[in-house]
């Protein structure tokens, strides 16, 4: 029942509303940074290991039961990006959204209480993976999976590059995801009882300079 659960947590057509959202993708694809397969894997590569680690690691932490409110203060302390908190905050109000209907949970009702707008997507994440059963290391694949996946989704769609070859630069890149996930689950298990200053804090200034220029443009096909 735990697999199955973490397959529905995981599938693209849970309605989260990640489709909705490039991670950065779009920016980087406008400013020529993205051009075909070898810059996707370059850009996913350096997501991964920025935004992506952190993410998990969050993700990881609210699973093993870390307070959320702190792990919320933590994210926002991770994201200079007003944009970025925005959205963060934006997908973690849809998550919440479709958790609570799927997995009813005291803990979901009190984190969606305390953050009626919304708190940040990964913690959002790791306690919709508690309260479906699932543990850490669960909870930091999904948030490494989809740091990935849904740009890569959104290049196809902004480039016409070919599907198989994105999916072949993810396939490429699963050891690195193996690894990303072990950091963030050896920091995510240990904040719950060292604090949150274990987690990690890698920083992707380029992606967070490209939320803000996203923001402003007045037509764009994805919302970040």
């Amino acid at each position: 029942m735990t697999r199955a659960a973490l397959l529905v947590l995981a599938d693209g057509r849970f309605p989260a509303g990640g489709h909705a959202h490039s991670g950065g993708a779009e920016e980087a694809v406008k400013a020529g940074r993205i051009t075909g397969v070898t810059g996707l894997e370059a850009f996913l590569r350096g997501r991964l290991h920025t935004a992506g680690v952190v993410t998990a690691a969050l993700a990881a932490a609210a699973a093993a039961g870390a307070d959320p409110a702190e792990l919320d203060a933590a994210a926002d302390a991770r994201t200079p990006s007003p944009a970025l908190r925005l959205t963060a905050r934006k997908l973690g109000r849809q998550l919440m959204r479709a958790a609570r209907a799927t997995w009813p949970s005291a803990e979901l009702d009190a984190l969606a209480g305390e953050f009626p707008a919304g708190a940040h997507q990964p913690v959002v994440l790791g306690l919709t993976a508690r309260a479906a059963g699932l543990g850490a290391a669960d909870a930091a694949y999904c948030a490494v999976y989809e740091s990935v996946s849904g740009p890569a989704t959104a290049v196809v769609r902004l480039l016409g590059l070919d599907p198989f070859a994105a999916t072949g630069v993810l396939a490429r890149l699963a050891p690195e995801l193996d690894r990303v996930v072990d950091r963030a689950v050896s920091c995510g298990t240990a904040a719950p009882t060292q604090g949150v200053d274990v987690l990690p804090a890698a920083s992707a200034p380029l992606l967070e300079i490209g939320a803000e220029v996203h923001a402003g443009w007045p037509v764009r096909l994805f919302a970040s």
